[in-house]
């Protein structure tokens, strides 16, 4: 298996917090986050492209609450 080659997400800017996706020989997408670098999500293109459409079309909106950015009970 080949090192994976991680891209930072461009919103992540200079923040410590940040999301990497890599793409396997495979073609599987894999997710990480630098708080957690041993967790890693696997998942394919079409299931990602199909959580960034439902992320800006609101879908999941209703997790967080607007006035304080924190989670939902």
């Amino acid at each position: 298996m080949s090192a994976l080659h991680w891209q930072k997400s461009s919103f992540s800017g200079e923040a410590n917090s940040c999301v990497y996706l890599a793409t396997a020989e495979d073609g599987t997408i894999k997710i990480q986050e630098s708080d957690e670098p041993d967790t890693i999500v696997t998942t394919t293109p079409e299931k990602l492209r199909a959580f960034i459409l439902g992320v800006k079309a609101g879908e999941f909106d209703h997790f967080a609450d607007a006035d304080t950015g924190t989670t939902a009970p």
